[in-house]
């Protein structure tokens, strides 16, 4: 069974607390338990990591490369522009890594800096935007075997 690291970033943590306008009034345990649902149903593995310090985020990245995961899966949140270490990271695992949005960040400004390192972006589907990266991230896997 493929193993995909979902990596919540900076300030995830307040989701349906505030900006509930943009992201819905979910919280991140909820965001968690519906995406290892997702998981379930397309029959991937997943071990789900938030953090609000960088050097936590790219030490998980790093840590998921030698333990060979198969792909992940980052919301950068506030992490999205401003932290050259967390783009060397994601730069540099062997596995590919899709960013996921659950609004559409380039209305509110520039494109995100982890977004040009990432293999795919998702963005602006809400919840449901981690279900459409799952199953991408699957199918892109079969295909390969």
């Amino acid at each position: 069974m493929p193993r995909i690291l979902i990596v919540h970033g900076a300030g995830m943590n307040m989701r349906g607390k505030v900006q509930t306008e943009i992201f819905g009034p979910m919280t991140l345990p909820q965001y968690d338990e519906r995406i290892r649902g997702y998981a379930a149903e397309l029959g991937l593995e997943v071990e789900i990591f938030h953090s609000n310090i960088e050097g936590e985020v790219v030490n998980k990245f790093y840590d998921a490369n030698d333990k060979g995961f198969d792909a992940a899966l980052f919301n950068p949140a506030a992490f999205g522009t401003g932290y050259p270490a967390l783009v060397a990271a994601i730069s540099q695992v062997k596995f590919p890594t899709i960013e996921v949005h659950i609004s559409n960040p380039i209305r509110r400004g520039p494109a995100p800096e982890t977004a040009r390192v990432s293999y795919g972006v998702v963005a602006g589907f809400g919840l449901s935007g981690y279900y459409l990266a799952l199953r991408g991230v699957r199918d892109m896997l079969a295909a390969k075997t």
